[in-house]
């Protein structure tokens, strides 16, 4: 087997392990929050925004550096560093007392982790040039199926083990075992790929340097920029509205006259006591769903962006992913939310490995990983900024404003990265 398909391989399996963990307690805040002895529910939803935005909030500091000392020390080391952090601080979750100490260790989950951008970039330096938009679809297939199997075995091992603090510990684990599985089955060639072996001192040094010009050779490139920003307008809208989506669905839960909702979901190997119970499982369903139609979802944007070409079909997606909001925010029953998750995973199927086959064809290898970090950030700043909001509108003015508020935000920047894009293409 060449070397690139066998780091493929275990690259994809390290990442599907890893976002199966990170998947399974990130829909559950609010119910954490309240486990921990958060009182008010105008606390609990702005406590859940803030907890969710921390960690990408953190990861979009440190993602360009991250990147650019990738390209300098080696990529295999940054999504080892990244797993571990993973390991140590969601692990550390568990032993959480209150919502400030969740806090520090959200934030110093995002300072350090970040495994997706160094993953993919290892990948396409190896990977043979006429394969890069199919190799970076093929590993979000991974990260589209933890984040399927992630919230219902997260909902499962909750009820399971008693609270969700426990999970913590697992996801913990998982993240070890695959920093282990990449450090010993991946191969990387630092000198053929342009990665220098010096002293951290130095790379640390060379990276903040490189920085700024990694952040201008996105920037100065409109194709590049319209990318980014249309990458930051959809998710802002997921990180304003995923935060808060166990409280909707809950309220939705009580006008479910005679339990219709959990006959339907009566397959899954939950308890079926009601209560607490219900409104896991079916949070759980309504995440795991909306992962299932983005997996379902990938190879069609990709076959879409090849022949209209990436920015129509992103743009497409956008259209699409306000159609999906707004089904959400107008929802009178757990079935249309449902609808509208479904047609929001598939909505925005396209947006990760589009943008990122774009930058890998504007952007020179040795310079990849630094590109792939500032769109990444864009990405994490996008969620961290979401998540605060989302959850400050939530607490304010009710549930279904931060679904609203979502909207407005992805239809403007919908909007504005037609107008971007347009200008791309005379330019």
């Amino acid at each position: 087997m060449a070397p690139w398909k066998r780091t493929f391989r275990v690259i994809w399996l390290a990442n599907l392990i890893t976002s199966i963990g990170m998947m399974s307690f990130l829909p559950f805040f609010p119910s954490l929050l309240e486990e921990l002895g958060v009182q008010g529910e105008a606390s609990v939803r702005l406590w859940a925004g803030v907890l969710f935005g921390a960690a990408p909030l953190a990861a979009t500091l440190m993602s360009p550096i991250w990147g650019a000392l990738g390209d300098r020390l080696g990529r295999k080391l940054m999504i080892c560093r990244a797993m571990l952090a993973i390991a140590i601080f969601v692990g550390g979750m568990a032993f959480a007392q209150g919502p400030w100490t969740l806090l520090a260790l959200r934030l110093g989950q995002g300072l350090f982790s970040g495994f997706i951008p160094p993953g993919i970039t290892l990948v396409s330096v190896q990977a043979p040039a006429d394969r890069q938009a199919r190799v970076t679809g093929q590993l979000s297939t991974s990260l589209a199926l933890g984040s399927m199997i992630g919230p219902l075995l997260g909902g499962w091992l909750s009820v399971v083990l008693g609270g969700h603090q426990a999970v913590f510990l697992v996801v913990g684990g998982a993240a070890f075992c695959s920093a282990v599985l990449v450090w010993f089955v991946a191969h990387e060639d630092l000198a053929a790929h342009g990665a220098q072996d010096t002293a951290p001192g130095r790379a640390v040094s060379h990276a903040l340097s490189k920085l700024k010009s990694d952040v201008r050779s996105v920037l100065i490139r409109p194709a590049l920029r319209a990318t980014a920003f249309l990458v930051f307008a959809v998710q802002f809208g997921l990180g304003c509205s995923n935060p808060l989506l166990e409280r909707l669905v809950a309220q939705l839960l009580q006008n479910d006259s005679g339990g219709r909702v959990m006959e339907l979901l009566a397959f899954l190997p939950l308890p079926q006591g009601g209560g607490d119970s219900s409104v896991t499982l079916a949070t759980a369903v309504a995440f795991g769903g909306m992962a299932f139609a983005n997996l379902l979802c990938l190879s069609p944007w990709g076959r879409r962006g090849d022949r209209v070409g990436y920015q129509r079909a992103m743009g497409e997606s956008a259209a699409l992913s306000v159609l999906a909001i707004a089904i959400q925010a107008s929802a009178t029953s757990y079935g249309a939310l449902l609808a509208g998750r479904l047609l929001l995973g598939a909505a925005v199927a396209g947006i990760g490995p589009l943008a990122f086959g774009l930058a890998a064809g504007e952007v020179e290898a040795g310079r990849r990983g630094g590109a792939f970090g500032v769109v990444f950030s864009a990405r994490t700043a996008a969620v961290a900024v979401g998540g605060g909001i989302g959850g400050g509108v939530g607490a304010l003015f009710g549930v279904r404003a931060a679904f609203i508020t979502a909207g407005l935000i992805v239809t403007i920047g919908a909007g504005l990265f037609a107008r971007s894009a347009r200008r791309a293409r005379e330019s």
